[in-house]
């Protein structure tokens, strides 16, 4: 029985050897990346059209292999250990140069070229996506690849080709241009427009405040600008996404502050209704960026000339004339 166990712990030491002197397999790395990002295997499943199960799964098996633990495992979270994080940070760049590379090599054997871009999750619902039928048609060679994320900080990340940042200063080390100025404008849903002008200034006293969490002092900001006190809701509901916001406020939830350029298919169908003229103008910019080296690059050359003719707003375009004459 000691000869069996003694046996046994020399052919697991064995095949545990074996694990360790050949490399995890790649996409294990990748999934890996996407988890420790998103702190969470659903919402990497999600991006990887994976299950969350496979995606647990592979995460044991890139733990049993390295013989490590890359996740502290939470019941509403994950956290990254000392060893995830050092092994996010060295293989994320190295992934994304082995994709740069893939991606040269297709380009010169003239095959498809894949561009991935990084987007705000508004931006990308509510500007991006609705127009990026007119690009897809006119370059049908670039395959696109659609990363949205919190844009806070706003990073340009080694995984993206090219980013939609919003900044409160242009990002440096960058080829980085100016899209439009953020503004908020206040609105409520359609059925409780007409109440709410009756109210006037008192709306900040009678009406729920819907509140973006990222912007906790919007509604101060909007009042002294138009002359009215700090607010001093009925009620205040603080929610994490602007897509949220926007949401609450059509279905009657209360009164938000939501951004006007962004919002405007809203305003068009009617869901949404401005209640002031006053517009509140924040101290963040939307920039188009993209590593500089990357710039001779077709497929990021077609897209940022299409994104500057969609998304800059004319003023920024005519300083930008102004600047280079």
């Amino acid at each position: 029985m000691v000869i069996a166990n003694r046996t046994g712990v020399r052919q697991r030491a064995a095949a545990r050897m074996m694990r360790l002197s050949r490399p995890p397999p790649t996409r294990n790395l990748r999934v890996f990346c996407a988890a420790a990002r998103h702190r969470s295997f659903k919402r990497a499943a999600d991006e990887l059209y994976l299950t969350p199960s496979a995606v647990s799964h592979q995460m044991k098996e890139l733990e049993e292999v390295l013989g490590v633990e890359l996740f502290v495992r939470k019941s509403r979270a994950l956290e990254l250990t000392a060893a995830g994080s050092t092994l996010l940070e060295e293989i994320e760049p190295l992934l994304a140069a082995l994709d740069r590379s893939l991606a040269h090599v297709a380009r010169r054997s003239g095959r498809r070229r894949t561009l991935r871009i990084l987007l705000p999750p508004f931006f990308a619902s509510e500007l991006f996506i609705p127009r990026l039928a007119g690009f897809c048609a006119e370059h049908r060679e670039i395959d696109i690849q659609i990363d949205t994320r919190d844009p806070r900080p706003s990073l340009h990340p080694p995984s993206a080709d090219v980013s939609i940042l919003l900044a409160d200063a242009e990002p440096q080390g960058l080829q980085a241009s100016r899209l439009f100025t953020l503004t908020l404008t206040a609105v409520c849903a359609r059925q409780h427009a007409a109440a709410v002008a009756r109210l006037g200034g008192a709306v900040l006293r009678e009406v729920p405040l819907i509140v973006h969490r990222p912007r906790p002092y919007a509604w101060t900001s909007w009042a002294e600008q138009i002359g009215l006190e700090a607010p001093e809701p009925k009620n205040l509901i603080e929610l994490d996404t602007m897509y949220a916001v926007v949401r609450a406020a059509e279905r009657g939830v209360g009164v938000a502050l939501v951004p006007s350029r962004l919002c405007e298919a809203w305003f068009r169908s009617g869901s949404l209704v401005r209640i002031f003229a006053t517009e509140l103008t924040t101290d963040d910019t939307y920039f188009l960026a993209s590593r500089r080296k990357d710039a001779g690059r077709p497929e990021i050359h077609a897209l940022t000339e299409w994104a500057l003719s969609q998304f800059r707003d004319p003023a920024e375009s005519s300083r930008h004339r102004i600047a280079c004459g």
